[in-house]
């Protein structure tokens, strides 16, 4: 995909949708306790630099401060999960399931497996890490 592609997604309602312009990272699938929590699996996420994403309906979003660095974004309406963000990050998270397809997105790593949960089993053959991986902006 161009380094111009335009991206579009929202929650499920529609309250809250958004524009990505240009590259995002590779989805990355965090196993973490909280993210399972939010999202009753694993969250799968991209992101994109915060200059290249356009949010309409933000006012629609709750953001709740998961630990003293990060937060985590999500509808207020149908509590759709959306967006992660660290305090010292320029990019946001946007989950990989909230764009509209075709995204041109592709799953390439796993994080946080040691605290995955019990009841599934990471088949993938994609690379699988304890906790973060090197270059990867996380909250511990």
């Amino acid at each position: 995909m161009s380094d111009e592609q335009i991206r579009t997604g929202r929650c499920n309602c529609g309250a809250v949708r958004f524009r990505t312009r240009g590259p995002l990272r590779e989805v990355v699938a965090c196993h973490c306790s909280q993210c399972r929590r939010q999202t009753g699996l694993y969250y799968a996420a991209t992101n994109v630099s915060d200059d290249r994403i356009e949010i309409e309906g933000a006012d629609n979003i709750t953001w709740y401060h998961a630990s003293e660095v990060a937060r985590r974004g999500f509808c207020t309406a149908c509590g759709s999960a959306l967006f992660w963000k660290h305090r010292d990050d320029a990019h946001i998270s946007v989950l990989a399931g909230s764009f509209d397809q075709p995204t041109g997105l592709a799953l390439t790593k796993h994080i946080f497996c040691a605290d995955k949960g019990d009841f599934y089993e990471i088949t993938d053959g994609l690379p699988q890490y304890e906790k973060g991986s090197a270059g990867l902006l996380v909250a511990d």
